[in-house]
């Protein structure tokens, strides 16, 4: 473990360099052995500095994942020796979910954990910062696209631009969508009124005939027993069951089996700091915090696919019915979602960049479900 007492300080540059092989190691080393949400960090408290108490809201509502959150921002303060704390927010406490992004632009905020993708609309390339229709499927191809592809310096770039600073990506599950009739195949998406989240999933689905609408996480419940929509969009099994979907629809739509979202495979957030606050912080406690934040992605990640585990049974002990997508449906849903890419990619420069990686990697013959055949005469013009 570094020693923060006594080693001198770091060059910024480190900070905003993506983690070194060691520091992932430590970091997947600590998750292995089951680090606890509670456990104390190294005490890195200097002599000058003043404790500074940061407002964080995250995007969860409820249940494990919201849980998590307040469990890890719990230890900031005893992990920092004092130096910092986070006073966590649930959804909506302080701003409201679509407005987080301006929260922390206009210091109501310091910080936010939200997902990226409710950005999309406002900035279009962090439609490529989280899981879209049939791109990267899996964590650790969205780690080879951070960590390998220079992906994390890129999306620091773009919120730097907005007054933000990018720390890290957090990692999360496939989301799944709820239902007041059985879905069994893309035919049935037609005419079906469907709360996404927006971006190229929005387009996705409404390619394919579903009449699709926006919705914050809090407000889905209410749409669905309300009959404001028909089916919903939300993240995993075990959220959903603590916001009670259980009570309001009778169906669950699933991907193919080894690929349970085709549309949102790994739902990333993030954490993003307002910039001059983030230049507050001295250069240790930066790459301290780095650090800290990927040792929550590994607590969150963990918590969540647990509880997700467990939830299965009790939907199914409810009477819910669990519905997978034909595997045969999969390449009617990449025909779909191929163009629309292309066009999220050509919104702007930094999208184009974003895309251009993760394209290098979903065509690298490590996973290789793309090909030059499938997007013959597109092409990237940003």
């Amino acid at each position: 473990m570094r020693d923060f007492l006594n080693e001198p300080d770091a060059p910024q540059s480190v900070a905003a360099q993506e983690p070194s092989r060691r520091r992932l190691f430590k970091t997947a080393a600590a998750a292995a052995v089951g680090v606890a949400a509670t456990a104390p960090g190294p005490y890195i408290r200097t002599a000058a500095a003043a404790g500074t108490t940061w407002k964080v809201q995250t995007s969860w509502p409820a249940g494990v994942g919201l849980q998590t959150f307040k469990n890890w921002c719990a230890t900031i303060k005893e992990k920092t020796g004092g130096e910092l704390e986070f006073k966590p927010f649930a959804a909506k406490e302080v701003v409201g979910d679509f407005e987080l992004l301006d929260g922390v632009k206009n210091g109501v905020l310091e910080a936010m954990n939200s997902f990226t993708l409710y950005w999309a609309g406002k900035i279009p390339a962090t439609a490529f910062l989280s899981s879209y229709l049939m791109g990267l499927r899996y964590p650790h191809e969205w780690d080879v696209f951070f960590y390998s592809k220079n992906g994390l310096q890129a999306a620091r770039d773009i919120f730097a631009k907005q007054g933000l600073y990018y720390v890290n990506r957090i990692h999360h599950g496939p989301n799944i969508i709820h239902s007041k009739n059985p879905i069994r195949t893309i035919e049935d998406f037609k005419g079906l009124k469907l709360r996404v989240p927006g971006g190229m999933i929005a387009e996705g689905f409404a390619a394919i005939g579903a009449r699709t609408t926006l919705l914050p996480g809090g407000e889905v419940f209410s749409a669905l027993e309300k009959g404001t929509v028909d089916a919903a969009d939300y993240t995993g099994p075990a959220v959903n069951w603590d916001l009670g979907f259980q009570q309001v629809t009778k169906y669950i739509w699933i991907g193919p089996p080894g690929l349970e979202s085709i549309y949102q495979p790994v739902d990333l957030m993030d954490f993003v700091v307002k910039m001059d606050v983030w230049n507050k912080l001295s250069p240790k406690m930066k790459v301290w915090l780095d650090d800290e934040i990927q040792v929550y992605s590994n607590l969150h990640h963990a918590a969540i696919q647990a509880a997700d585990m467990e939830a299965w049974g009790k939907f199914l002990k409810a009477g819910i019915q669990i519905n997978r997508l034909p595997a045969e449906d999969l390449p009617k849903f990449q025909r779909v979602a191929v163009p629309i890419w292309f066009k999220w990619a050509n919104k702007d420069k930094d999208a184009a960049r974003l895309f251009k990686l993760q394209l290098e990697v979903m065509e690298s013959p490590t996973f290789g479900y793309v090909t030059p055949d499938m997007y013959k005469g597109m092409k990237l013009e940003a």
